[in-house]
């Protein structure tokens, strides 16, 4: 199976950080939705090959995929992390649901600096 979503993908996207631009996003997305081991179990076997064959180093790409998780899980309005903050600081969620932006965008430019900038990381 990772071998047939490779080859789709490879026909779709020819270089490798046009795939890593998709990938953020699809991680992105994925965080908002579900949680990092249940994505983790889904999502590493097929995506692990496929990052492979576009020459991304196994940790990087680790990395990656859990800095994009941990970004998902404080996105409103699913954010797991704004729901136990706002239990445990009682807050109310809204409030937290504002405060999120400025930190949302300081992180989001740290994930594309490891993406980009894989040395960093390894």
């Amino acid at each position: 199976m990772p071998f047939r979503l490779f080859e789709f993908i490879k026909e779709l996207v020819t270089d490798k950080f046009t795939f890593l631009i998709l990938l953020n996003i699809f991680l992105l997305v994925l965080g908002t939705m579900l949680d990092i081991f249940s994505a983790l179990v889904l999502i590493i076997p097929l995506l692990l090959p496929v990052a492979l064959n576009y020459d991304i180093h196994p940790v990087n790409l680790g990395i990656i995929f859990l800095a994009n998780m941990q970004i998902g899980y404080f996105t409103p309005p699913v954010g797991m992390n704004l729901f136990i903050a706002s239990y445990r600081f009682k807050k109310p969620i809204l409030q937290l649901y504002r405060a999120t932006p400025p930190w949302f965008l300081i992180l989001l430019a740290a994930v594309l600096i490891i993406t980009y900038i894989p040395f960093l990381t390894l």
